[in-house]
């Protein structure tokens, strides 16, 4: 049974920095491909970044190209944001989603971040 708790969300300043991580509880991590979402209030939940299995290749929305990065290490059966240059619209709950190919998708609770002065 896969359980995904996110960590590290908070209150930060408009242009500070904060690093959000996902946390698996199943051994076979490196099978699955992990993607970070967000959902602002009155917003739909949308695709922040995703990274591959084998880490190899990466893909993000557009407004968040070049302040975000996605990455993983597979022995500490984990996958991060880290995430820079933060804006008052980065503002929402952040979500770990968990998936492989043919198989069950797995959803942690998220993590709620906050850029404001």
């Amino acid at each position: 049974q896969v359980q995904l708790v996110e960590s590290g969300g908070g209150l930060v300043q408009p242009g500070g920095s904060l690093r959000l991580s996902c946390a698996a509880s199943e051994f076979i991590f490196i099978n699955y491909a992990m993607s970070w979402y967000r959902q602002a209030p009155g917003k739909e939940r949308e695709l922040v970044a995703h990274i591959t299995n084998t880490g190899g290749t990466t893909n993000y929305v557009d407004s968040v190209k070049g302040r975000f990065t996605i990455s993983r290490d597979n022995a500490k059966n984990t996958v991060y944001l880290q995430m820079n240059s933060l804006k008052p619209e980065d503002t929402a709950v952040y979500y770990c989603k968990a998936s492989i190919w043919r198989g069950p998708v797995y959803w942690g609770k998220g993590t709620l971040v906050t850029v404001s002065s």
